[in-house]
């Protein structure tokens, strides 16, 4: 039997949020223990030797793969949460999303001047979420070295975004449409 890819754990969901969507749900990696260790291990590969200061992970399943890769790497973890939910003083940035339009919040003090930084987060679609958490990023001074994600929807454009912001982007899969 061959060796299983990220791929052979995520589940894809038709018609959600919406009707012609292909929701690619990433809840069946997570659950698996031999599918998340892959899928950190993969998104850590990339920085391998390199100085990473925090990982920062954007909401909510940023979070769960920013806080197993800081761990890897023996770093620390900051949250980009949305809007209301982070106790103390924060930063704001409104963006638009696939489905409408939101805002995030970053704590003012979470990151120093220069302190590189690993972006990640499941899915890249449009990009409008990354884009906000480095624009969040960059006013506090911080380092993008890369951004990481699992999935990557290239038809939407996000990657594109990014590298035309000159991000470092890396996925470890990509699925075609919506």
């Amino acid at each position: 039997m061959p060796a299983k890819s990220v791929t052979d754990y995520i589940r894809t969901i038709p018609d959600f949020p919406q009707e012609g969507i292909m929701f690619r749900d990433v809840t069946t990696l997570f659950a698996d223990p031999r599918g998340f260790r892959m899928a950190v291990d993969q998104m850590l590969h990339p920085h391998a030797g390199e100085e990473i200061d925090l990982v920062v992970g954007l909401e909510a399943r940023g979070f769960i793969l920013g806080g197993a890769i800081a761990h890897q790497l023996s770093t620390g973890f900051v949250p980009i949460r949305k809007k209301g939910k982070l106790p103390g003083k924060c930063i704001e940035q409104s963006y638009t999303l696939e489905y409408g339009e939101a805002v995030v919040e970053l704590h003012e003090d979470a990151i120093t001047a220069g302190q590189r930084i690993l972006l990640v987060d499941d899915l890249l679609a449009t990009g409008g979420t990354a884009e906000a958490g480095i624009s969040l990023i960059e006013r506090l001074g911080g380092k993008i070295t890369a951004c990481s994600f699992i999935i990557d929807l290239p038809d939407l454009g996000g990657r594109a975004k990014l590298e035309a912001m000159g991000m470092e982007v890396h996925a470890l899969c990509a699925y075609g449409g919506h």
